[in-house]
């Protein structure tokens, strides 16, 4: 068994889950908890794989001699920030 200590506001966050009705007792918000944080753990493995994938197909453009100027490139970069302001 694993003791734990939590810290005054997560006890509370833990708390009002309880109180809303939400979560039947602890134990149903601890396995919400690791639930997540299992997914999170997978989304990052798959961006992770994503990127290499994607750093792959740009290096094997860039030995092909498909690369892209790189003056070309931060002035696309700074056309996309300036569009978002």
């Amino acid at each position: 068994m694993i003791n734990i200590t939590l810290k005054q506001e997560q006890e509370t966050f833990i708390q009002e889950k309880l109180n809303s009705g939400q979560y039947n007792n602890i134990d149903e918000i601890i396995t919400e908890a690791l639930l997540l944080l299992q997914q999170k753990d997978k989304n990052y493995q798959q961006w992770i794989k994503e990127t290499q994938r994607k750093l792959n197909i740009g290096i094997e453009q860039l030995d092909a001699g498909q690369g892209i100027d790189s003056e070309i490139v931060i002035n696309r970069l700074k056309n996309k920030i300036n569009n978002l302001h």
